[in-house]
């Protein structure tokens, strides 16, 4: 699995599986890099939100494993919604990862994480931070550019214009919260839907139907969750630092059958995502828009 890519719209290979780094600290963050790629991962997935860049670009220099085999994904901050800030954010994560160009950078959300989902949808703004990343996609900063979060009206915006289409749009899709209807609108446009969160923070691992059927496959809920993504043509993005963790998400190499998936897509969707409800992504209105 860890081999086989993606295209991107823009003729870009992506790796089918990375490796997300929220919540792992900037002095823990090399080290989860060079385990990861020690054990196969070509894919790490960072923001500038998540305060680990340094360390992600450190792990990424010093792994052993020569760049252009690696992906690297960062994400300007939500609250950059004007062309000068997102030109200066753009600029310090090129210098704050140490590297030489990103190879997708993405908006992180359509809205300031205060304003998340309430109402106001900041399209001018996300045009500026949308056209500080196609200059810099012009000028060899970028390889790749893309979306976090962003609802179809908000993509509708960018699309109707912006002169580059998004290559990506990362949003929240697991068992229990897959948002159909905003990823099929998604693949009809050809951008490649990445799942963030693929185990729903952690909630949905002990899930007794989940657990159940992962026993027929022989494998634990997490890679049940990942293949799940996997089969519905998503990139899902697995956030950890422990590198047994690493290696078990990694060993996906199964099919699920199709009645199973019927099963896993009516799962009763997640009513409280616990300590991380507090942040915007898995709060009441995130998940009834």
């Amino acid at each position: 699995m860890l081999n086989e890519t993606y295209t991107l719209n823009n003729g870009v290979l992506i790796p089918k599986l990375g490796l997300g780094t929220w919540f792992i600290a900037d002095d823990k963050a090399a080290q989860a890099v060079r385990d990861a790629a020690s054990i196969g991962y070509r894919h790490f997935d960072t923001a500038q939100a998540y305060g680990n860049e340094r360390g992600v670009g450190e792990g990424i220099r010093t792994c052993g494993v020569a760049r252009d085999e690696l992906f690297v994904t960062t994400k300007l901050a939500a609250e950059i919604k004007t062309l000068d800030a997102a030109r200066a954010a753009i600029d310090g994560s090129l210098k704050t990862l140490g590297l030489d160009v990103i190879d997708l950078m993405i908006i992180h959300s359509p809205q300031p994480w205060m304003e998340f989902r309430k109402g106001e949808h900041f399209f001018e703004g996300n045009l500026e931070a949308w056209r500080a990343l196609e200059e810099a996609q012009a000028a060899g900063k970028v390889r790749a550019i893309g979306l976090s979060n962003f609802e179809k009206a908000d993509i509708e915006n960018i699309l109707k214009h912006g002169s580059v289409k998004p290559a990506v749009n990362q949003i929240l899709a697991h068992v229990s919260n897959t948002p159909f209807t905003l990823i099929d609108y998604i693949k009809s446009q050809d951008i490649l839907v990445e799942a963030y969160s693929p185990f729903g923070h952690g909630e949905i691992l002990q899930n007794a139907t989940l657990v159940s059927m992962a026993k027929t496959y022989g494998v634990g809920v997490a890679q049940l969750a990942i293949r799940y993504c996997l089969q519905l043509g998503l990139l899902p993005l697995p956030k950890t630092a422990n590198p047994a963790h690493m290696r078990s998400n990694a060993e996906v190499d199964f099919q699920i059958s199709d009645a199973d998936i019927q099963t896993l897509k009516t799962i009763t969707p997640i009513e409280n995502y616990g300590e991380a409800t507090v942040f915007p992504v898995y709060g009441e209105n995130a998940r009834s828009a």
